[in-house]
């Protein structure tokens, strides 16, 4: 760990460098704008297949060359983007003043979320420093908000309650379908509803009585011996009056005792009572009670889109109200991007210091850098919850990480590491392991990893570490057992509703009734239109569409056009995605990678039609794997098989 920081760094520098050094390709000379109203608009050939990557608030640089020779550069921000029209925020006496002079325009790398990881990293030395030996709460069967968890997610969450595992992180291991955001719903209900019902401890304290206030406290407890004065200090440290509270304890009072509960910034409460009260002396005694600290969590993920179906899941658990949680956004996100449902509990970057007083906050791993800009402290969370990320690269999981209190914070990674990583382009970076998050490595470490002699009763992983989700709620047997086969040591249940994923066995159109799984065989040629740059295949795309028209058509299956996900490789055949795939010029082929694979291949219910050349995709170790599947199971049709496979056909 010595070149820990140095060593993701320079990772993170080589990503840029790579990011800014592609963007400059797609640099764009002596274009016009459009105009849509007050607002300027640009054209970007290529932007639709993201060719650049552009998102809302990233920064272009326009120039304009006057008749002396001299540059002159405008800044402009993205505001709004459809299709290949980028509406741009510029300087006001230039979007009155543009005439349709010709510009050129330099596209800039937004560096948001390396900057704020930058920071993180400068912040992980006081990860798993320490930890207290506080009591943790404890959760009874009855107790649980949701009725229906089985007992590996009502395992985990009683792991992440009683934080046996603190300093390190805990981690929810969750295969698709198997319940992995119920669980963390249901522990961060839990880690709640728990704060403010712990054991207390008290001691006493010497009190002057020339001076009651809490700052003598904070004194006399600096020269304590007990093994949670530093606790104590430290709490008391950082307490402000706008958070509630009583700022000192009122010795003057006529019943000779008096008390106060004094609440920290959220970390927890004391309460001090005095024990003796002598008006002759000039000294009295108080006993200070203190408990666990309350919990103050973090809830990040990635994307806004899981981290929107975080704050779906609690709103829908009615177990909150808008004043108990808060969604932050970044600053430029496009409020019609929100869905209605959370939007009452929405506050955007503009309002982070009030959004840092919630108990619940949820947000994107990112946009947690908002808490370091307003001075939020390292310490200032009880429990962080990273959702899905096994997506995010380490740096970028670091950034909320290190707001965490070093000595009761509870770090819980929920995901799957044998699904999407990090997505990063420079090759150096990925060839010294920036695209392996955080998550993954550390269940490559010795003490994560499965070990079915030592742990076989206890799913094969250390359970203090790990809780492995093993029950899927999602597909079919028939979808469910090559995945699991390839990826999971055999280990899923299929756990889903019957009606749903039988809905499709009685499809005309299926090779074997009974057996929800078609692999067309199509050989076709790669095509692209115009200036494109994105490939697609006009036969697979007819074959594919198609189906599409035969399931909404059937009068047995009665499929809506929503209930159908089309995963391609090309945006050129995307007509109705679930999951959409960046067609890059990098180590993220479809083919080769077997993460996308796993992906794609568990997002279906009730059916799973695959189209592709057999002859090139019997070269891939997963494909294959599928191809002798559909094969033996006699779900394979369309195009010859390749000879080794020819065997194999009934």
């Amino acid at each position: 760990m010595s070149n820990y920081k140095e060593k993701f760094s320079t990772l993170l520098w080589l990503e840029e460098i790579h990011a800014e050094i592609e963007l400059k390709e797609y640099n764009m000379s002596g274009v016009t704008l459009k105009r849509n109203g007050d607002l300027l608009v640009l054209e970007v050939p290529g932007l639709a297949e993201s060719r650049p990557s552009l998102y809302a608030g990233d920064k272009l640089i326009l120039k304009s060359q006057e008749y002396n020779g001299h540059v002159i550069e405008y800044i402009g921000y993205v505001i709004e983007i459809h299709e290949e029209d980028v509406t741009l925020k510029l300087n006001p006496e230039f979007e009155q003043t543009y005439n349709f002079e010709p510009m050129d325009v330099e596209f800039t790398y937004n560096r948001t979320t390396s900057r704020r990881s930058h920071f993180a990293l400068e912040q992980v030395v006081h990860l798993g420093v320490k930890a207290d030996e506080t009591q943790t709460p404890k959760v009874r069967d009855t107790e649980f908000f949701n009725p229906v968890l089985n007992e590996n997610q009502k395992l985990a969450v009683r792991r992440i309650l009683s934080g046996d595992c603190r300093p390190l992180p805990y981690v929810l291991f969750g295969p698709p379908g198997t319940g992995k955001t119920v669980t963390i719903i249901e522990a961060v209900l839990q880690v709640r509803s728990a704060a403010g019902c712990f054991e207390l401890r008290a001691v006493f304290l010497r009190l002057s009585l020339q001076d009651g206030s809490v700052h003598t406290v904070v004194r006399r407890a600096k020269k304590a011996s007990a093994p949670w004065s530093s606790e104590l200090v430290w709490m008391l440290g950082w307490w402000k009056p706008t958070w509630g509270g009583v700022s000192g304890v009122e010795l003057a009072s006529t019943s000779g005792k008096a008390a106060c509960v004094h609440r920290t910034s959220g970390l927890g409460f004391l309460l001090c009572r005095v024990e003796s009260y002598d008006p002759r002396s000039l000294v009295s005694w108080m006993k200070v009670h203190y408990a666990l600290p309350d919990s103050r969590i973090l809830v990040c993920a990635p994307s806004n889109s899981a981290a929107d179906l975080v704050c779906l899941r609690l709103h829908e658990s009615k177990m909150l109200r808008p004043a108990a949680m808060v969604r932050v956004n970044a600053t430029c996100r496009f409020e019609e991007t929100i869905i209605d449902a959370i939007k009452p509990y929405c506050r955007d970057g503009e309002d982070i210091w009030r959004a840092s007083r919630f108990r619940i906050i949820i947000t994107t791993c990112s946009s947690a850098g908002l808490f370091y800009q307003i001075g939020v402290r390292v310490g200032h969370f009880t429990h962080v919850f990273v959702d899905e990320a096994g997506q995010a690269s380490e740096p970028e999981c670091l950034i909320p990480l290190g707001l965490i209190s070093d000595v009761s914070g509870q770090i819980v990674l929920a995901g799957d590491p044998m699904q999407l990583g990090p997505v990063i382009k420079s090759r150096l970076a990925m060839a010294y392991g920036l695209n392996v998050s955080m998550l993954e490595r550390l269940m490559s470490r010795p003490v994560y990893l499965r070990d079915e002699s030592a742990f076989g009763a206890c799913g094969a992983y250390n359970p203090l570490l790990v809780t492995k989700l093993v029950k899927n709620y999602r597909s079919h047997s028939a979808l469910l057992a090559l995945p699991s086969r390839l990826f999971y040591h055999r280990e899923l249940e299929v756990c889903a509703d019957p009606k749903v994923v039988t809905s499709l066995l009685g499809w005309e159109k299926l090779p074997k009734k009974g057996f929800p799984l078609i692999f067309h065989g199509v050989r076709g040629s790669e095509a692209r239109e115009g200036r494109s740059p994105s490939w697609f295949n006009p036969a697979e795309a007819v074959q594919v569409m198609r189906y599409c028209c035969l399931l909404a058509r059937s009068v047995s299956s009665q499929v809506s056009a929503r209930d159908i996900g089309v995963i391609t490789p090309y945006r050129k055949q995307v007509r109705s995605n679930e999951d959409r795939f960046e067609d890059d010029r990098y180590f993220l082929g479809f083919l080769s990678n077997s993460k996308r694979f796993n992906v794609a291949i568990t997002r279906p219910k009730a059916l799973l039609i695959v189209l592709g050349n057999p002859h090139v995709l019997v070269r891939d170790p997963c494909f294959g794997a599928l191809l002798e599947y559909s094969v033996t199971n006699g779900v394979y049709t369309g195009c010859d098989l390749p000879p080794e496979l020819q065997a194999l056909q009934k």
